[in-house]
């Protein structure tokens, strides 16, 4: 029988009073506050004030993406070190080991006290449940060093306030590649991912999901979910709580990862080679800035459209200016730094940003926003979408533009004739690397279709001619749809199945199960607090991001939270992604039609070359 620390609601609470101050700065943080109060407090109730934190790959990235080395200093860290990396011992000092409960981990959990132990006393977290197998392993091997064990469910990554990561890069490859061996194992982790997530958030959901899209995975969460709720601490079976859970995949919206989308933070990892949050600048010399939410202004700017944070920028250099007139101690104030620092980083980026838009995109944008919506910017319909399509192919933009202006001609068809497929491969010239185009259709994005097709009913879209847009975007993300609809409570049953019940205060008047019939209620049903979690299997974009934070925004009593697995869809990862994912398979040119897959979803291809 596992040891088990038992963290008490008084242990927390004073914790919680105890750093009130550095809550107050970090309250609008969302999942990641929560994460770092989850993951800190266990240090803080160990008798000795002084110890070492070991860390695996994954929970690096945890404690990374929540806090910082002086956060863990605070509460008695000394050290942080790698579990997978030779250690010098240290006897007289204990030892947390925050890790996922694998055989890699545990292995070099074991050799770190055999023959001889590095440090005085283990203390062992693990992400989330840890196998008997893996866990008799361990007792049998050290066991007196072990002073505390505990699982505290926490397997996913929180990247945002409201958008958390079940990190796993095969994922997709696992998913999606026909024939795949691990698909089942990998769903059984993705599932085990999003329970982490909802008793991280003490969110007991209804699960739905998108009809034709993924009701193995959401029947695994729901089951999972169910037994994790029957062995809760109190001994007694835990109700549904105010939240809905929803799995889509990303066949829901082919369209958004494609688009040049023209808000800030998605124009930057779109058109920036940005890595791990690092953006490189020139201020004199070579520096770089991590765009997170430490950063204010990046929080601040990050969902505005270009043209609204070009706007800004005069009165941030205005700013930078006038600064150089205060005192030398006034400039010397950390405080003061920062901020400085963070206009210039955003001066620089907003004006790269605004060169690639004057350069390249400002001619794409046009087409693509015609080909997306389907109607140009003054509302007429576009009949031929290949008229749309035919400057893009003129004009010398480079190969990736050129894809991606083809996939949305397509995504607007609903696939288009093998023929006039191969004629716009070789306009574009990748008769070799068709897998950019056809590999969608492993998505289950319709991609080849037959002149006998015929049409299916499209997917209806909310009226926004009443929102005030920019030409160049006009496209709204379906996802928020999706959003707006469930919080409102008009979902359809037939196109989102119920997978288990979900709270009164979402369906009407009482709770419904998959076998019964829908009934609507208002918003206002809503009460205060209530939660919609959107997982997206294949991806998410940071447009897709920008609608959670809007619609909650929108809606005070509903909190948006959305997740994905295993990227952010950023268009030229995306498309390089789908190129290779199934490298291995035969890439000949083949046609798939998927009308038993998503029937309501295909249209009569149309508009040739």
């Amino acid at each position: 029988m596992q040891c088990d620390l038992k963290i008490s609601s008084t242990a927390v609470i004073i914790w919680h009073n105890k750093k009130k101050n550095q809550d107050a700065l970090r309250s609008d943080k969302g999942i990641k506050q929560l994460m770092y109060l989850i993951c800190i407090v266990q240090a803080t109730v160990f008798p000795s004030l002084m110890c070492i934190l070991i860390l695996d790959h994954f929970t690096t990235r945890l404690l990374s993406s929540c806090c910082k080395m002086s956060d863990l200093m605070s509460e008695g860290i000394t050290i942080v070190e790698d579990l997978h990396k030779n250690r010098e011992p240290v006897p007289e000092m204990k030892a947390i080991y925050f890790m996922r409960p694998t055989a890699m981990c545990i292995d070099a959990f074991i050799n770190d006290f055999k023959p001889k132990p590095k440090y005085k006393a283990a203390y062992v977290f693990f992400t989330d449940f840890c196998p008997d197998d893996l866990f008799d392993k361990m007792k049998k091997s050290c066991a007196k060093h072990i002073k505390v064990c505990k699982e505290i469910n926490i397997s996913f990554l929180p990247l945002e306030a409201q958008v958390f990561s079940c990190d796993n890069a095969e994922a997709f490859k696992s998913i999606y590649t026909p024939n795949s061996q691990d698909r089942d194992q990998t769903l059984e982790t993705i599932a085990d991912q999003i329970v982490t997530l909802c008793a991280t958030l003490d969110e007991y959901p209804g699960v739905r999901f998108k009809k034709y899209s993924q009701p193995k995975l959401a029947e695994l969460v729901d089951n999972k979910l169910a037994r994790h709720y029957e062995l809760d601490d109190n001994s007694k079976k835990k109700g549904k709580t105010q939240a809905q859970l929803l799995i889509v995949d990303r066949a829901l919206d082919p369209v958004s990862p494609i688009l040049h989308e023209l808000t800030y933070q998605a124009m930057a990892f779109d058109l920036i080679p940005i890595k791990d949050n690092a953006y490189e600048y020139d201020d004199g010399s070579k520096k770089e800035a991590l765009l997170t939410e430490e950063d204010e202004l990046w929080v601040k700017l990050r969902h505005m459209h270009i043209a609204e944070v070009a706007g800004q920028i005069p009165k941030l250099v205005k700013e930078i200016s006038a600064s150089r007139g205060l005192s030398q101690l006034m400039k010397k104030m950390p405080a003061f730094r920062k901020q400085v620092t963070q206009k210039t980083v955003h001066i620089s980026l907003a004006e790269d940003l605004m060169s690639h838009y004057q350069k390249n995109v400002e001619k794409l944008c046009k087409a693509e926003q015609d080909l997306a919506v389907g109607a140009d910017a003054e509302g007429q319909k576009v009949k031929d979408p290949m008229r749309t399509l035919l400057p893009v192919l003129l004009h010398p933009h480079d190969t990736t533009d050129k894809i991606r202006a083809v996939l949305l001609y397509i995504f607007s068809l609903n696939g288009t004739t093998a023929e006039n497929l191969n004629k716009l491969i070789q306009h574009v010239k990748i008769e070799d690397e068709r897998g950019y185009i056809l590999n969608w259709e492993h998505l289950g994005v319709p991609i080849l279709s037959t002149p006998s097709m015929f049409s299916f009913r499209k997917q209806s879209r909310r009226d926004r001619s009443d929102e005030e847009t920019y030409k160049v975007s006009r496209w709204t993300p379906i996802i928020k749809d999706v959003m707006e609809d469930a919080v409102e409570n008009k979902l359809e049953v037939k196109d989102w199945p119920y997978q288990s019940e979900c709270p009164s205060a979402w369906n009407g008047s009482r709770a419904v199960s998959a076998r019964q019939k829908h009934k609507g209620s208002s918003p206002d049903d809503l009460r205060s607090g209530s939660r919609l979690i959107l997982f997206v299997l294949g991806g998410v974009t940071y447009s897709e991001m920008r609608c959670a934070y809007e619609v909650t925004h929108a809606n005070k009593s509903c909190e948006v939270i959305i997740g994905k697995s295993p990227y952010r869809c950023e268009p030229e990862k995306m498309l390089k992604m789908l190129h290779v994912f199934c490298s291995g398979l035969n890439n000949a040119f083949f046609v798939v039609c998927r009308l038993d897959a998503h029937p309501d979803s295909t249209q009569s291809a149309g508009g040739h070359l």
